[in-house]
């Protein structure tokens, strides 16, 4: 039972660790490619088409300097042959003269060497049949070296296009960007700088009904009553020295007495004339 647990416990442990190795894998590849800049990637790309363009042409022109050094070889192991041809025949009409000659011993060494000649003949053009079949390869490697060459070549023309289209729309979006911030800074500090108008009307309306409720609280008290009061007596008598004042230029009033302002006279203490 003891094993089992452990296992169970080795299998729930490394299915953690997998998960969490795996989270982290994601957790850095979605940090890098948010922290990588487009510029810079654009810019790794194209170092590695350059790179790989130049590796091609490399390899392109070792296939060519092969097919080269195949055509001279041939036009060496050509006048070697053609020299053993030539040695070989003069070895046999040597033998052949000897022979019109009598010589045993001429007959026999010109043989031999003739016989040597052919052999480096045999070998001189068997040679010369390999390099002939190896140039034939080496021309059509050459012409494919070629044709991959001018196609990689024409690619690498089209991602250079590519990036300058790439790097136009990248400053456009920088701008765009900048554009944006800059439109949402102005509208955050159009809204958050100061207080709105509506803000504003808004305490002025709340002071205006404070002021009216203290004024309204005011009236009904004693002290309001009384500074109501002193208020109207303090209006009268300034109705009755202004009809004073008319009496002594002659003057008729011109607005009589309200009743209101007359009983409040009555009630209020003469003014000593």
């Amino acid at each position: 039972m003891y094993l089992v647990s452990g296992h169970n416990q080795a299998t729930v442990g490394g299915s953690m660790f997998s998960r969490i190795w795996a989270y982290l894998k994601a957790l850095f590849t979605a940090t890098a490619e948010k922290a990588m800049d487009p510029k810079i990637e654009i810019e790794a790309a194209i170092n590695e088409a350059k790179k790989q363009d130049q590796d091609l042409r490399n390899q392109a022109a070792r296939v060519v300097a092969h097919r080269t050094q195949l055509d001279s070889q041939i036009g060496k192991a050509a006048d070697t042959a053609g020299e053993a041809r030539e040695m070989a025949k003069q070895a046999i009409l040597k033998a052949e003269a000897a022979g019109n000659a009598g010589d045993t011993a001429g007959v026999e060494k010109w043989t031999h060497a003739a016989q040597a000649i052919a052999m480096k003949l045999q070998a001189s053009e068997n040679n010369l049949a390999s390099l002939k079949e190896q140039y034939s390869v080496a021309v059509g490697q050459s012409e494919q070296a070629k044709d991959a060459v001018q196609q990689n070549s024409m690619r690498l023309q089209e991602l250079s296009a590519r990036r300058m289209e790439l790097l136009g729309q990248l400053e456009q979006a920088k701008m765009q960007e900048a554009v944006n911030d800059a439109v949402q800074s102005m509208s955050v500090s159009l809204s958050d700088s100061g207080p709105s108008l509506d803000q504003v009307e808004t305490k002025i309306e709340q002071r205006k009904a404070m002021a009216m409720a203290k004024a309204e609280l005011h009236e009904v008290t004693p002290e309001g009553a009384e500074a109501e009061l002193k208020a109207a007596i303090n209006v009268a008598q300034a109705d009755a020295r202004l009809e004073e004042l008319k009496a002594e230029l002659g003057l008729s009033s011109s607005e009589p007495m309200t009743e209101d302002r007359g009983q409040m006279t009555e009630g209020a203490p003469e003014s000593g004339a």
